[in-house]
Formats: C-alpha cells, sequence, structure tokens
C-alpha cells in the first residue's frame, strides 16, 4: 500500500482530453491492453515487448513535450491547414487570406507540403467553384516552392437527400426493409462522387497543382471507399497527378455490404488491408486513421493505434503518413489538441510504427 501511494505519478489524459494521474505501471498496463485488444479485432500481431517499453519510456519523459533524434524527421502533409490560423476558419481567426495563410506556413513555420481547399472541405460543393479555386490555386503555385495539393473530402452522405442530394437515403430505405434499394441508391451516389472526383482533379491539374489530398476516405461508409478508389484510377489516368487518400477511421463500415475492389470485399477491412487497395488503385501516399476511444486513456489509445499502423508500414508499399489529429491515432478529442499528447503519439508512431510521415 505504501509502495502504491509512493509511486510517482505521471499526468496523462483520457481521450475526451480530460486530464488523470497513472503510474508508470498503469501506462504500460495500459499500453498493452490497447495492443491485445487492436491485435485481437483486427487478427494481426500484437506489439513486441520492446515495442510496449519504448512507448512506456516516450509517455514517462519528465518535459512536457518530446522530440526526435536528429535524422529521424518525417514529411509533414496537411488536409485544410490553411484553415487553422486564416481569417475563413473558426480556429486563429487571423485575418488575412486563403493564399496568404499557406504562404505564412510555408516561409514562417516552415511546413514540407501544403494543400488548399474551400471551407466546406467536400468535393460536392468544392466542384460548382472549382474554376475559382483553380484561379487561387495559379497564384499560390507562382509564389510558393513547397509541393501543393488541392484537398477535400469525398462525403458521400452530401450526395443523398437528407443533405441536399438528389438520391434517397440508403438509412432512410433501410429502415423500410427495402434493401435493394438502399444499394442502389448508394451505388447511383457512388457513381456520381467518381465523377466529381475526376472533374475537380482535371481542372486542378490543369491549374497546376501537384497532387489532389481525398481525406477523410469512407465516412459514409464502404460505398464512399469504392467510389473513391475509382476517382483514384481516373485522377492517375486522366492527369498522373500524385493523390494521398487519408481515412475515416480504422475499419469500413459496411452500407452496403456487397461492393467489391479487385476482388476484395470492401467492408469491414482494416488499415493495413484498405491501405493494401488504395496502393493497388495507384494513389501516392496513404493516410491511415484510428479513432480515439474517449473512455480510455492516451496510453491505451496511443498502444492500440500504433500496433494497427505499424502493420501498414509493413504491408502497404507507398508512404504512410499517418492522420494525427483531433480524435485520431491517440490524439485526444479535443478542438485545440494538447502539446504532450501530440507530441508523445507522433514520436511512438515515427520510431515504433515507421510510419514516413504525418
Amino acid at each position: 500500500m505504501n509502495k502504491e501511494v509512493n509511486a510517482r505519478l505521471y499526468r496523462m489524459r483520457v481521450g475526451s482530453g480530460r486530464l488523470i494521474k497513472m503510474t508508470k505501471e498503469q501506462i504500460k498496463d495500459d499500453i498493452e491492453e490497447g495492443t491485445g485488444e487492436a491485435a485481437q479485432k483486427a487478427h494481426i500481431s500484437e506489439l513486441s515487448s520492446t515495442d510496449i517499453d519504448e512507448i512506456t519510456e516516450i509517455m514517462t519523459q519528465p518535459t512536457l513535450t518530446v522530440g526526435l533524434e536528429p535524422g529521424r524527421e518525417v514529411v509533414l502533409t496537411t488536409d485544410g491547414s490553411y484553415m487553422k490560423y486564416g481569417g475563413i476558419s473558426r480556429y486563429a481567426g487571423v485575418p488575412i487570406s486563403k493564399e496568404q495563410a499557406l504562404w505564412t506556413a510555408e516561409r514562417v513555420l516552415g511546413f514540407d507540403t501544403m494543400d488548399l481547399g474551400t471551407t466546406d472541405y467536400s468535393i460536392k460543393p468544392v466542384k460548382s467553384i472549382i474554376l475559382d479555386e483553380a484561379v487561387e490555386l495559379e497564384n499560390c503555385q507562382l509564389f510558393s516552392v513547397v509541393p501543393l495539393l488541392y484537398g477535400a473530402m469525398p462525403n458521400l452522405g452530401i450526395y443523398y437527400q437528407s443533405l441536399g442530394g438528389k438520391w434517397q437515403s440508403p438509412v432512410d430505405l433501410l429502415k423500410q426493409g427495402k434493401l435493394d434499394e438502399a444499394k442502389k441508391t448508394q451505388e447511383g451516389a457512388a457513381r456520381d462522387l467518381t465523377t466529381d472526383i475526376t472533374y475537380v482533379a482535371r481542372v486542378i491539374h490543369q491549374a497546376g497543382a501537384d497532387g489532389i489530398n481525398l481525406d477523410t476516405t469512407g465516412a459514409s461508409g464502404d460505398a464512399e471507399f469504392y467510389a473513391t478508389l475509382q476517382g483514384v484510377e481516373n485522377v492517375i489516368k486522366e492527369t498522373g497527378m500524385a493523390v494521398e487518400v487519408g481515412m475515416s477511421g480504422e475499419m469500413i463500415q459496411g452500407m452496403h455490404m456487397e461492393l467489391a475492389y479487385k476482388g476484395k470485399r470492401l467492408a469491414g477491412l482494416w488499415v493495413h488491408e484498405q491501405g493494401r487497395l488504395v496502393a493497388e488503385a495507384g494513389a501516392s501516399i496513404f493516410g491511415p486513421t484510428v479513432n480515439t476511444r474517449l473512455g480510455k486513456s492516451f496510453p491505451w489509445n496511443v498502444g492500440y493505434s500504433v500496433t494497427l499502423v505499424k502493420k501498414c508500414t509493413e504491408e502497404v508499399p507507398i508512404p504512410i503518413h499517418v492522420n494525427m489529429g483531433m480524435g485520431v491515432c491517440g490524439i485526444p478529442m479535443v478542438e485545440t489538441v494538447p502539446v504532450e499528447c501530440a507530441s508523445r503519439a507522433a514520436r511512438a508512431m515515427i520510431t515504433v510504427a515507421d510510419v514516413d510521415g504525418i
């Protein structure tokens, strides 16, 4: 009892962002529990004892933030980062244009790459204003050096009537027991999404974009992932442009259940399986995502996430740029990310999961 009382307590958080105190033994136990659950669910190997010890050491370092040894740095790609401090966003709200925000990121903050997009960061609303976006993108390219991508979410959900689209909502149809109709409406919406991805990519390629970033892919289930994979194929075929595909979660939800790509059923795919198909479609970068559990500790979430992402780096043949933002890959679900969590989760991903970028 006295030993427990005298044990050093480390400041940690839970997935919701709430501060807690944990001993080193509790931290290690949670990492072990997290990797065990990830391995069981995805049918993959747990982290080794050496990996667990390394993550424990990262968690218990006494500094507020942790860093890397020189030479271990990785490339940073972004999704909507110009919005984080420009006047068009809900974040810092600095009264500057998108172009100025991008140049600030490049010249002041030292970003490796940047992406441009709209506040409504989705393919469907972008389509109607893409010619205006192309002008801004060309202006940015004229005065910048870093690779510049155009970013947007596939966001199949807004193609349904419940969110202003033309296709009947599959959720409404499923509630009525109309299974075939629900599948057909998803297939129709997916065709439209693929067409729109191809069109947007064609225009931004003509404006000089270095690539396109399709972010939060699969949020509306397997039909959205299917449409995105088809869109990637079209973009590569028509433009030869680089494509980054970032996911929305560690497993593809089965809304349709029967859609397949290259003979592989999409519903239920885990991150490493998603990444292999993204690579087969021709994409240049894969961004795996693991959803943070709000009631679990930060060490648990990092152990869980690193286990899944490490499998990606072992099996996916293209660069892995893991999503490390609010509510994913160990980061707590708070809008202003705690720096102690961001730096520790990032280091674990780099040194244990061996990711190529963030």
